[in-house]
């Protein structure tokens, strides 16, 4: 379980930052955040971070769903280089459709 139903998942709000290439949300003051770099038509995920102050809420994996969400309505693919979007679109088989491998 990656704690995505939990009360404290459920109430946060993600935003775009499509100038800093990147999903974001505040929560308790603190910033979490999924980056990604835009390569033709592939959304490369780069890097998910999540402080530990706020740690263990499914905040992260909000934060790759919003960004799989993001590419599937432009019709993107995905490519996920951060271990943690990989694991978990592994986990998440819903999302698989969206996955490319290598340089797309």
């Amino acid at each position: 379980m990656d704690g995505q139903d939990t009360p404290a998942a459920a109430a946060i709000v993600i935003r775009h930052d499509a100038d800093d290439h990147r999903f974001s949300v505040i929560v308790d003051r603190e910033k979490a955040f999924i980056e990604y770099e835009r390569v033709d038509d592939v959304l490369v995920l780069t890097h998910t971070w999540v402080p530990k102050a706020i740690g263990g809420r499914g905040i992260a994996g909000q934060l790759v769903r919003a960004a799989l969400d993001f590419a599937r309505d432009q019709g993107l693919k995905v490519r996920p280089e951060c271990s943690y979007a990989d694991a978990w679109m592994r986990k998440h088989l819903d999302y698989d459709a969206l996955r490319v491998d290598g340089n797309g």
